[in-house]
């Protein structure tokens, strides 16, 4: 992510990077790429995934932390105490990512896979996974607070390795018996999900604290921000698409020999995306929070953690279930609807945002402002 993107419009939009301009084609080509080396190479996918790091396949991990780094060393650390200050925003974040979000996920699961458990339960699963890895980089490719983001991705880490499990019974045993329907027994190891935020959040949020804290102290805040930034910026992207092809690679065959089971799939995930997404926007436009604080709600509000997600569909189900092919699906569905829905924040920015980033004044939010 470029910083010339700060201030989305046509004129800077034709100074971007070409990798930035053309993001979308990258991706594209990023999924035929995957798709096609898992064709031609059907024992790509057992091979990547025989190493593993935290129940993730070893290349896949690599391609997770190499995209994050470079997003959590333009953080500055020295101002997240700020955001952790406001109440309102820790709590309608709390509120959005624990309450709404799983029964949002829970509904349309229900509504849309009534007659296929296995995929019901594998996209309630997902929905109960909370983003710390991928939502990063939308965040910053829609100019949303980096500083509120690294928060909230560490505040959802901690309630995920204390809530999914519990979430995982209450939505697949106990809620579906009020419904007169059987529950599914779902066992998930508290140190499995905190293994999995140590090593994908952990390690990138040291190394980019560290990068910031020493290159400036050695180098100064110019240096760091105008020399070695821009540097390492452009490699979150390569990092992202390094992770797509990768991603298409290993489950692309099992993709296209069930085009039916995926679609159906895909569509509550596309439409949680959309409906997480335009909740958060219309609730932070209320309570009057400017455009980055409210990207950065929206886009940790609507991302998940697929990862753990597949990870605990593969132990409690086992590899070749419904379940697990649910979780599979997830990423392949996030990342063009995520991508769409930066287009849609930035353009959200230009209509009813100040170049600052405040509420403009035709368009103000039915609340008080901010205290």
């Amino acid at each position: 992510m470029t910083a010339s993107m700060d201030v989305p419009s046509p004129v800077v939009a034709a100074r971007l990077s070409t990798l930035d301009r053309y993001l979308p084609l990258w991706i594209g080509l990023a999924m035929l790429i995957g798709l096609g080396l898992g064709q031609l190479w059907p024992d790509l996918g057992p091979a990547l995934d025989r190493v593993q790091l935290a129940g993730v396949s070893v290349p896949i991990g690599a391609g997770l932390l190499w995209m994050m780094y470079p997003v959590l060393a333009k953080v500055r650390y020295e101002s997240v105490g700020v955001h952790l200050q406001d109440r309102r925003l820790m709590g309608v974040s709390l509120v959005l990512n624990w309450i709404i979000g799983p029964v949002v996920m829970f509904a349309l699961a229900w509504l849309l896979l009534s007659d296929l458990p296995g995929y019901r339960n594998g996209v309630i699963l997902i929905g109960l996974a909370r983003c710390i890895a991928m939502v990063l980089i939308w965040n910053d490719l829609a100019c949303g607070s980096r500083e509120l983001a690294a928060v909230l991705v560490a505040l959802n880490s901690i309630f995920q390795v204390v809530l999914y499990g519990v979430l995982g019974w209450l939505f697949l045993t106990v809620v579906p018996g009020w419904l007169g329907a059987d529950g599914t027994a779902v066992d998930v190891s508290m140190w499995q999900i905190a293994r999995s935020v140590l090593v994908f959040l952990g390690l990138p949020l040291l190394a980019g604290y560290l990068s910031r804290r020493l290159l400036v102290a050695r180098r100064g805040v110019r240096w760091y921000e105008e020399t070695f930034l821009p540097r390492i910026g452009p490699t979150a992207l390569l990092g992202l698409l390094y992770t797509i092809v990768l991603i298409f690679a290993m489950q692309g065959r099992q993709i296209l020999a069930h085009p039916v089971d995926v679609a159906r799939i895909a569509l509550p995930l596309v439409l949680y995306f959309g409906v997480m997404f335009a909740i958060a926007f219309a609730v932070a436009r209320w309570a009057a929070f400017g455009y980055e604080e409210t990207a950065s709600l929206a886009f940790t509000a609507a991302g998940n953690n697929f990862e753990l997600a597949i990870a605990v569909a593969i132990g409690t189900f086992g590899i070749t279930s419904p379940e697990a092919l649910a979780g599979v699906v997830g990423p392949l569905v996030e990342v063009p609807v995520l991508v769409g829905l930066v287009y849609a924040a930035l353009a959200a920015r230009r209509r009813w945002y100040t170049p600052a980033g405040g509420l403009t004044p035709a368009s103000p939010p039915p609340s008080a402002p901010r205290t």
